[in-house]
């Protein structure tokens, strides 16, 4: 198959070699060029190190203790390689590591649950997003974020319909798929998104990416 030269290179780690293998099938399917695959954090780091990856799909737990390994590996490549993204996957629905991992490099970081991967169409538009500079989190811990409340709430002067945007916006979406999914017009959206910059205080900066911030500033919320 050709490769759509819109879509990332990337590496893709997990210990299970069938669940590697897995992946690396429904990506090289859907025209994503898969570079390498790595069995633990130690593969990994080598492979992003000589082939320079756009994206690495790295699973949160690995050997040797199968905790964090692959988180600590995703805030390596983050710190010493920032121009390539990581797109985390997780058995589990954990919001503690995702917040840990965004706040400390919001830009080119993706949170996944692993039953994603299975919808390739999700996980290309991650890559996709993860490669332009976006925070892409997965709706599960989205959805958790929502429901915390906090006695000093920044978002506290959003509208629900704008609170509901920026959850979305947070889980990667792109203003047309907001507005698909809200059925409502992609100006109405925008409008939407405008707002929400301007209660936040995120104005625009070639310095900022400021739909980054925005998810910035949900998380910590």
């Amino acid at each position: 198959m050709t490769r759509n030269l819109a879509l990332p290179r990337v590496v893709v780690a997990d210990d299970v070699m069938l669940t590697r293998e897995g992946i690396v099938r429904l990506l090289g399917e859907a025209g994503v060029e898969v570079v390498g695959q790595s069995r633990d954090a130690t593969e990994l780091m080598k492979q992003v190190r000589s082939l320079r990856p756009d994206v690495a799909i790295v699973d949160i737990r690995m050997p040797p203790t199968h905790t964090d390994e692959g988180l600590i590996a995703a805030r390596q490549i983050r710190s010493e390689y920032p121009k390539v993204g990581v797109l985390v996957l997780s058995q589990y629905v954990e919001p503690a590591y995702a917040m840990e991992l965004i706040k400390a490099y919001p830009e080119r970081i993706g949170y996944l649950l692993k039953d994603r991967v299975f919808d390739v169409a999700t996980v290309v538009d991650a890559l996709r997003r993860i490669m332009e500079g976006e925070t892409v989190i997965d709706p599960t811990i989205v959805s958790k974020l929502v429901g915390r409340r906090r006695r000093e709430d920044p978002l506290a002067d959003l509208t629900q319909r704008e609170r509901e945007v920026l959850g979305l916006v947070a889980e990667g979406m792109s203003n047309g798929a907001i507005a698909r999914h809200l059925l409502l017009t992609e100006r109405t959206v925008e409008a939407h998104v405008t707002q929400i910059f301007q209660k936040l205080g995120l104005f625009e900066s070639p310095d900022q990416h400021r739909r980054v911030l925005a998810v910035l500033t949900f998380l910590r919320s």
